[in-house]
């Protein structure tokens, strides 16, 4: 006859942070028959932990108070331009060099527009993700996992929950959505300005240019009539 078990672990909640956590298997236990009908194979049954996600003045609380410490998820550009001062680099996507055609090919039609215009890498998922931060922490450890928009930190956790790791938190939105100087940042920009690379911010710069030059020829024809007049005169006879 086969086995039975049921087992049931226990609700644990963060009200401040509106965290909960249930986790519940019900299985059966090997194959056999009961009163000549053959059993029912293992069934697993599980709900896992509610991601905790926060506001930027809720991680920082977690991190000063209790203790969580900071996984930049983001890719080795992002992460250069500006990261929170003392976290650690797992990217949960890395760098695709591969050689074989197919990859060669996508690799150079992305560069030559997502690449070129947002300044996006070309990238893979990191199939050492969840073993360099198991390395480096254990399931026990307060995680703060980061990343620019909220997403690649989601999945993140997502995959360090299945490997059993349970104290973990992400940012809403990700760091674009923190104030300037909500953390003690080290790179070149803002946090929130990380993801921002490529000919859009140097578009986004000529338009600013030129917008500035548009407004101030504007006064100038409004104010001084004349002048413009003159200066148009000018111009058009050279």
């Amino acid at each position: 006859m086969a086995g039975i078990g049921c087992c049931c672990s226990t609700l644990s909640s963060t009200s401040n942070l509106h965290t909960s956590w249930l986790k519940f298997e019900n299985r059966t236990h090997g194959e056999g028959t009961i009163l000549g009908q053959p059993s029912r194979p293992r069934r697993n049954f599980s709900i896992r932990a509610e991601m905790n996600f926060v506001s930027a003045e809720e991680a920082k609380e977690l991190i000063a108070v209790e203790g969580y410490t900071v996984i930049d998820v983001r890719d080795k550009s992002q992460y250069e331009r500006a990261h929170i001062k003392s976290c650690h680099h797992v990217p949960l996507f890395i760098e695709n060099q591969d050689n074989d055609f197919g990859t060669i090919i996508k690799r150079t039609l992305h560069n030559n527009f997502s690449g070129l215009f947002y300044g996006l890498p070309f990238t893979k998922p990191n199939p050492e993700f969840v073993e360099s931060v198991k390395n480096r922490f254990s399931p026990e450890s307060k995680l703060l996992l980061v990343c620019q928009e909220g997403l690649r930190s989601t999945a993140a956790a997502d995959k360090l929950e299945q490997a059993g790791f349970e104290n973990i938190a992400c940012i809403t939105s990700g760091l674009q959505s923190i104030k300037q100087g909500a953390f003690d940042s080290v790179g070149s920009t803002e946090l929130q300005n990380a993801g921002k690379a490529g000919l859009v911010t140097i578009q986004g710069k000529i338009s600013a240019v030129l917008g500035t030059v548009l407004i101030c020829a504007y006064l100038f024809i409004t104010f001084f009539p004349d002048q413009a007049e003159k200066l148009l005169a000018i111009f058009t006879t050279t």
